[in-house]
C-alpha cells in the first residue's frame, strides 16, 4: 500500500503495480465522487419543495433501509467496539450531509465542495511527515482560497461556513470509516451507520416539516438521490477505505471539487469564473502529484 509518510519518485514499475496491489480502491473512490456529485445535483432540484433538511432526510433514511435490506447486517454479532464505532461514524454521517445540504442551498456546488474539502485537507496536513506532502497540501489550500469570491458583494458568509464545518465532520467520517473498516464487514459498518444517521437526522426533520410535503414524484427522485449519493457511493468508499489509507484516501477526494463544479454547471447550470477553475486545477494537481510521489512500502 502507499505509506502515506513517504513522498519521494518511485519507479513508473513499482508505481504500476502499487496500483495491481490497491485492487479498484482508487477506481472505486472516483466512482463514488461521480455518483455523489451527481446525486448533489439532483438533491438541490428538490429544495424549493421540501427544502435542504426534507432532501437530506430522503437521501438518509432511505438508503438506510435500501442498505438493510440488501445487506442484512449482523446485528447480533456486534460487540460493544462495533456498535460505538458505528455510532460515531453514523452522526458524523448525518452531520456531514445535513451541513452540506445547507450550505449548498445557499451557495454554488462547485463552491461549497471546494470548501468543505478543507476537512480532508486539514487531515492530511495533520498526518503529513515529509516536506513535499506539505507543498501539495499548501497548494491545495490556494486553490481553495482562490475560489472563495472574496470581493463579490453577494459572498454568502453563513453559506461559506456551513460548507467549512460539513468539512470538519467529513474528515470525522473519512477517520472513522477508516477505524470502523479494520474491525467489521464493510457493509456491515455502511448500513449500520446509515441507520444512526437516520436517527439523528429525523428529530430535525420533525421540526422542519417540509418532509411531509413529499409527492410521489419528489419520493421517486428521492430514491435516485439515495442511490447515488449514499447507498452505492459510501459503500465503494468503505471498500476503498480497506486498501488506502486515510491520508490518500483524503488527497483522492480532492477531486470532489472538479466533479462537484461540473455538475453544478451542466445540472444547475451554476457557473464558474476563470479564476475559480483555477482553484480547482489547484486542487487536482495537488492530488496527483501527492499519489504519484508516494514511495511504494509494505503496509
Amino acid at each position: 500500500m502507499f505509506n502515506p509518510g513517504d513522498f519521494l519518485p518511485i519507479p513508473f514499475e513499482l508505481y504500476i503495480l502499487e496500483m495491481k496491489k490497491s485492487n479498484l480502491a482508487i477506481p472505486a473512490t472516483l466512482l463514488a465522487i461521480i455518483c455523489v456529485q451527481g446525486g448533489a445535483s439532483i438533491a438541490k432540484q428538490l429544495f424549493p419543495a421540501i427544502g435542504a433538511i426534507g432532501t437530506v432526510t430522503l437521501r438518509i433514511v432511505l438508503s438506510a433501509v435500501l442498505l438493510t435490506l440488501i445487506n442484512r447486517p449482523k446485528f447480533l454479532q456486534f460487540d460493544r467496539q462495533k456498535w460505538k464505532y458505528c455510532a460515531i461514524y453514523g452522526v458524523g454521517l448525518a452531520a456531514m450531509n445535513l451541513i452540506f445540504y445547507m450550505a449548498i442551498q445557499r451557495i454554488p456546488l462547485g463552491l461549497a465542495v471546494t470548501v468543505e474539502f478543507a476537512g480532508p485537507l486539514f487531515l492530511a496536513l495533520a498526518l503529513s511527515r515529509k516536506l513535499l506532502d506539505v507543498i501539495w497540501a499548501l497548494l491545495a489550500c490556494v486553490g481553495i482560497l482562490l475560489i472563495v469570491p472574496w470581493k463579490s458583494d453577494h459572498v454568502d458568509l453563513l453559506g461559506l461556513g456551513l460548507a467549512f464545518l460539513a468539512g470538519v465532520f467529513w474528515a470525522l467520517y473519512i477517520i472513522m470509516g477508516g477505524k470502523v473498516s479494520k474491525i467489521m464487514d464493510g457493509k456491515d459498518a455502511v448500513t449500520t451507520g446509515m441507520i444512526f444517521a437516520s436517527l439523528v437526522i429525523i428529530p430535525f426533520t420533525i421540526w422542519d416539516g417540509a418532509v411531509f410535503n413529499i409527492t410521489a414524484t419528489i419520493f421517486m427522485k428521492g430514491l435516485g438521490v439515495a442511490i447515488l449519493s449514499s447507498a452505492l457511493p459510501f459503500s465503494l468508499e468503505m471498500m476503498a477505505l480497506k486498501k488506502l489509507p486515510a491520508k490518500t484516501f483524503s488527497i483522492l477526494m480532492s477531486l470532489e471539487p472538479a466533479f462537484a463544479a461540473l455538475s453544478g454547471l451542466v445540472f444547475l447550470a451554476e457557473e464558474l469564473s476563470f479564476l475559480q477553475w483555477i482553484s480547482i486545477a489547484c486542487v487536482i494537481t495537488a492530488s496527483i502529484g501527492t499519489t504519484i510521489f508516494s514511495r511504494v512500502s509494505n503496509h
